[in-house]
């Protein structure tokens, strides 16, 4: 598979994914609507897919992360009649805490500087 074919299908995962957490397809009430889908990595042989998933908060991040890995059949199911290809990778959801971490350096900073939150 070449590398264009690959990123390409880490897209559609993204995307459909993305999708299924904003109109609600995923039904866990751990599950926040304000999750998102930063980025999909998947393995040279398409076998695997780890799915990084972001937040504003801590708390809702680790949450929703459980939640996604709970439904992750469901999901991968999805995944499949969308993309329509012979294999589906099985799908790992990982926190990603760049978002949050940001903020905490972002408030670490201003409070060195003086400013005010």
């Amino acid at each position: 598979m070449s590398e264009h074919t690959g990123k390409r299908l880490e897209s559609r995962i993204l995307e459909t994914i993305s999708t299924m957490i904003v109109s609600g397809m995923i039904k866990n009430p751990h599950l926040s609507r304000f999750t998102s889908i930063t980025e999909v990595d998947l393995s040279s042989d398409n076998a695997n897919a780890t799915v990084y998933v972001s937040t504003a908060e801590e708390r809702a991040l680790d949450r929703s992360v459980a939640a996604l890995n709970s439904a992750a059949g469901f999901i991968q199911g999805h995944v499949a009649k969308v993309l329509k290809t012979r294999n589906t990778p099985r799908l790992t959801f990982k926190a990603d805490r760049s978002f949050i971490e940001g903020e905490k350096l972002s408030s670490l900073i201003d409070k060195a500087m003086g400013r005010n939150e």
